[in-house]
């Protein structure tokens, strides 16, 4: 995977020299965004030659904070965590400054993001970014083809207990609210806790129960590309609602080119597990950081979603 960009070389400069003691990391579960972000810490770690440990929680937040505690008890030189539930995050920011281990926050923005003193840092994308792009696009093609008769909108969340579902629906309700897109009427929205076979029935509910909406809003790509296949098992045109998500994953932009998918937004995930990986080894070298260290999202569409794939 080659998708380096400006922002990932500019954090790989950071590292003036290689850090060769472990750097413990955690992530929270398995999709193709993560596994984009785990292959860029691979990647930039392999460059340096810095060892990392990289465990699975599998989306159980109980088993995320036994990771975390063992790898305290590893004595590693530093952890990286991609939360499962950012509101457990305080819980791990203590944890790792009374053992003195610095501990770097990645994708996920934790609730403590601005409490998380000299040894703890955060690299990431601001949420409600990627939940304005996203709900702006709608509103825009929404205008194109003539829908602004109390459009009825559906949000699909991600787990409510992740700061990063949170910030991208607020991002919705707030687009809808301006004068320029309060057309936009939102019916209904749910959690389907980021998984795409979950968001598939979740919308199969909503169209039994009679909802004709005119734009499904997702808050990441693979519960978007459940929403279309419910769309499309219902005898629904996908063309028919505009469907949104977040991420640019390459199976996304792959239902854009075909017209299922209208709007995503391109998440620098190997920007961010590159930036995880050179802050920790930074941290744990006892030097300053900036944080949080912000790597811009930005708009995907039809009509700029070749640039976005070459980038895979």
């Amino acid at each position: 995977m080659k998708r380096m960009t400006v922002w990932t070389a500019a954090i790989t400069l950071l590292a003036s020299t290689a850090f060769a003691g472990d750097i413990g990391v955690s992530i929270s579960h398995s999709d193709s965004n993560l596994a984009v972000l785990v292959q860029g810490m691979k990647d930039e770690a392999a460059k340096v030659k810095q060892p990392l440990q990289i465990e699975f929680a599998e989306g159980d937040v109980n088993k995320q904070l036994s990771q975390v505690q063992n790898f305290i008890a590893a004595k590693v030189d530093a952890i990286i965590v991609n939360t499962v539930e950012t509101s457990a995050t305080p819980t791990m920011t203590k944890m790792a400054a009374d053992a003195g281990i610095p501990l770097v926050y990645v994708n996920n923005t934790p609730s403590d993001v601005h409490e998380l003193g000299p040894k703890a840092a955060f690299v990431g994308s601001d949420e409600k970014v990627a939940g304005t792009l996203e709900a702006q696009e709608v509103c825009r093609v929404l205008k194109e083809r003539g829908k602004t008769d109390d459009a009825g909108i559906l949000i699909i969340q991600g787990v409510l207990a992740n700061e990063t579902a949170v910030l991208r629906s607020q991002a919705v309700h707030e687009v809808a609210a301006t004068s320029e897109c309060n057309f936009m009427k939102i019916i209904d929205e749910q959690s389907a806790n980021w998984d795409p076979v979950k968001a598939q029935d979740l919308v199969t509910n909503w169209i039994t129960a009679g909802y004709k909406p005119a734009a499904i809003i997702s808050n990441n790509d693979e519960m978007a590309i459940g929403a279309i296949n419910s769309v499309k098992a219902a005898g629904i045109d996908a063309k028919d609602v505009v469907i949104a998500g977040v991420d640019a994953t390459k199976e996304a932009m792959h239902y854009m080119q075909n017209g299922d998918l209208q709007v995503t937004v391109f998440q620098d995930a190997i920007g961010q597990g590159a930036g995880s990986v050179t802050v920790a080894m930074k941290l744990a070298k006892g030097e300053k950081v900036e944080s949080p260290l912000w790597i811009p999202y930005e708009l995907v569409n039809p009509a700029n979603v070749e640039k976005y794939l070459a980038k895979n």
